[in-house]
């Protein structure tokens, strides 16, 4: 006889206390529609028990050829050439928005309307009156809404969170931080949506700016006061129906940012540092260490402790891979890497938490609140640059 155990099929009806399905739409299908799709597949089966299990009902975009390819290729069971008509279908329950940010607010509010949770790419509007009026949609209708910074789900940023807001630290003196890349530097480059005023709303402020910004508010406080300069290197790119567009947004900005605790910063992005691909690093100062991180070293974090003994004082750095680090629990054994894709598996699993068990979207991602005041930074650092003064913050 026999000693082989037979197949046992999962199939079938869901087992008690399985997670709920929640009916994913997603607007724009390009580079965050890439990471989103990604991470929603990812997560049923990394983070495990998942909150909820993601169901790619639809994608919607203008192209038909386009947005049907994209369907196939991330595994939605359709799509729509209609954003409204995406968003009228009852089977969505979480409306992700990864478009041009021109097509942030309306969609939004349509999407609160009708009672979707909204997941919202960054900047949340291209100025702060469209980040108000997206906040304010939300906070009529009570629906969960998450502004995708994703790098507060980089492990190593959030273990520096965490050591700043236990107050191991002490007092924070200053916060800097830098954004840089290279990749419009050709002046052949075409002038796509980014470098357009009318779609963007800003270019490097609004592009890499506000994920500095956002890192400013969550690790030291709000800002009172900015003085800023921003500077268009080339101004005249060539269209791709030809002829030659004028480029209206900055190329770079250099912002000081005094804190409202007393803290003193400063804010550097732009798209013109030959060499630098995607260079985001920051350093905070406290009166008992400092912390300083690099986006391109994701899973490292230096830490200095003045009480550390002198013969052996300096700058340590921790590779933040260990099991009871920040998400580790979901991956690798230590020292298994992680990289950039995995901070939006990290960030969708916490909004689907948020909905599926009602509970806070603060402090560890971004509300539509801290979408909005980061547009209002924003909005200074462009009005000093214009006006060459200092700007207060006022929300």
């Amino acid at each position: 006889m026999s000693d082989q155990v037979g197949f046992v099929t999962m199939a079938g009806p869901k087992a008690e206390g399985q997670a709920p399905e929640i009916g994913v739409g997603m607007l724009g299908y390009a580079f965050m529609g890439k990471a989103h799709s990604n991470a929603f597949k990812k997560i049923p089966y990394m983070i495990y028990p998942p909150p909820a299990i993601p169901k790619l009902i639809a994608i919607a975009g203008r192209n038909q050829e386009a947005v049907a390819e994209a369907a196939r290729r991330y595994g939605y069971e359709g799509y729509y050439t209609d954003w409204r008509a995406m968003l009228d279908d009852p089977r969505i329950q979480l409306f992700d928005n990864g478009g041009p940010n021109n097509i942030h607010l309306e969609p939004v509010v349509y999407a609160a309307q009708k009672g979707k949770h909204i997941l919202c790419e960054k900047p949340l509007g291209r100025t702060a009156e469209e980040a108000k009026a997206m906040l304010d949609a939300v906070n009529q209708t009570g629906v969960k809404a998450m502004v995708a910074h994703n790098y507060r789900f980089v492990p190593a940023l959030r273990l520096a969170y965490e050591l700043i807001s236990s107050g191991k630290l002490g007092r924070i003196y200053h916060f800097r931080a830098v954004y840089l890349q290279e990749w419009i530097m050709d002046p052949n480059f075409p002038q796509v949506w980014r470098l357009d005023a009318s779609v963007a709303g800003s270019g490097s402020l609004g592009d890499l700016g506000s994920h500095i910004i956002d890192l400013a508010r969550w690790l030291v406080g709000e800002p009172a006061t900015v003085m800023a300069s921003t500077k268009t290197f080339i101004k005249g790119r060539p269209r791709p129906e030809g002829g030659t567009g004028v480029v209206d947004v900055d190329d770079a900005f250099a912002a000081v940012v005094e804190f409202q605790n007393g803290a003193l910063g400063t804010l550097e992005a732009t798209r013109f540092a030959k060499g630098r691909k995607n260079y985001e690093m920051l350093e905070i100062n406290g009166e008992n260490g400092s912390l300083r991180f690099d986006m391109e070293n994701m899973n490292n974090l230096h830490v200095f402790w003045a009480d550390a003994p002198k013969e052996t004082q300096g700058f340590t750095n921790v590779l933040v891979s260990e099991s009871y680090h920040p998400f580790w629990k979901y991956w690798w054994p230590q020292g298994h890497i992680i990289g950039w894709e995995h901070t939006f598996v990290h960030e969708i699993a916490h909004l689907l938490d948020a909905i599926v068990n009602n509970t806070s979207i603060a402090p560890y991602g971004a509300t539509f609140e801290d979408g909005y005041r980061n547009a209002v930074v924003g909005d200074a650092i462009a009005e000093s640059a214009n006006s060459g003064r200092r700007v207060d913050i006022k929300y």
